[in-house]
């Protein structure tokens, strides 16, 4: 998962233009730790066998307990989803979210105008926009196509959190049977949500995928980052 440094340039409407962003990593740096710039997960799929669009979800823990299981967008946080259609590792095309006034703000596919980790990102190309949503699901689906949505959902993660740390803890009477049987394991996360940034788009505004997956399928190479602003 790339991080990288960037200068948030030309949100237009926004105008939050010039903002210098940092980005994030998850849990392992302490100023993004449960904020929205700590990336959680990231899938990119088909919605069905066939389609001609691809998903991206981007997870971002804010929250991670049960009785914290509702987080916000952090507003100096711009997430971006990048897509690599050459094969070289660097993105070619950007698709960006970030909250304003409990909104979601998407922009994208578009080329930055710069990449790497000193690179400007060119933003200037609306998409759309989305009510960030709470108990209740709020999906918009625009002219050309794309769904978009921004709020928790519940945590994808199955980890039996405080089995492993007996497991790790150097005193060998912590954890004298291991790791706990799937039948027997706990679940920390059950009912913790995670704050989602979701979009659906046709492939045809990202350009063609290149890359071949371990299974043969063709797919896009993809990563995402958070940058938060200094």
């Amino acid at each position: 998962m790339k991080k990288t440094r960037k200068l948030l340039v030309g949100l237009g409407v926004l105008a939050v233009a010039g903002l210098v962003l940092i980005a994030a990593d998850h849990i392992d740096a302490p100023s993004s730790a449960g904020t929205s710039a700590d990336i959680a997960d990231f899938f990119a799929f088909e919605p069905s066998e066939g389609s001609d669009n691809t998903v991206f979800v981007v997870d971002v823990q804010s929250n991670v307990l049960p009785d914290l299981a509702y987080g916000t967008f952090d507003e100096d946080v711009l997430t971006e989803i990048n897509v690599d259609l050459d094969g070289d590792l660097v993105e070619d095309v950007v698709i960006q979210a970030i909250p304003r006034n409990g909104r979601m703000y998407f922009f994208g596919p578009a080329a930055p105008s710069q990449t790497g980790l000193t690179g400007t990102v060119l933003v200037d190309a609306p998409l759309g926009d989305v009510e960030i949503s709470g108990t209740t699901a709020i999906v918009e689906t625009t002219s050309e196509g794309v769904s978009l949505f921004a709020g928790p959902r519940q945590d994808p993660f199955f980890f039996d959190f405080f089995q492993f740390n007996a497991v790790i803890n150097p005193d060998v009477n912590s954890a004298p049977r291991g790791f706990s049987t799937p039948e027997e394991a706990e679940d920390t996360f059950d009912g913790a949500n995670t704050m989602s940034i979701v979009v659906e788009i046709p492939n045809s505004l990202l350009g063609s995928p290149t890359a071949t997956n371990a299974l043969g399928l063709t797919v896009y190479k993809t990563w995402v980052t958070t940058n938060r602003k200094q």
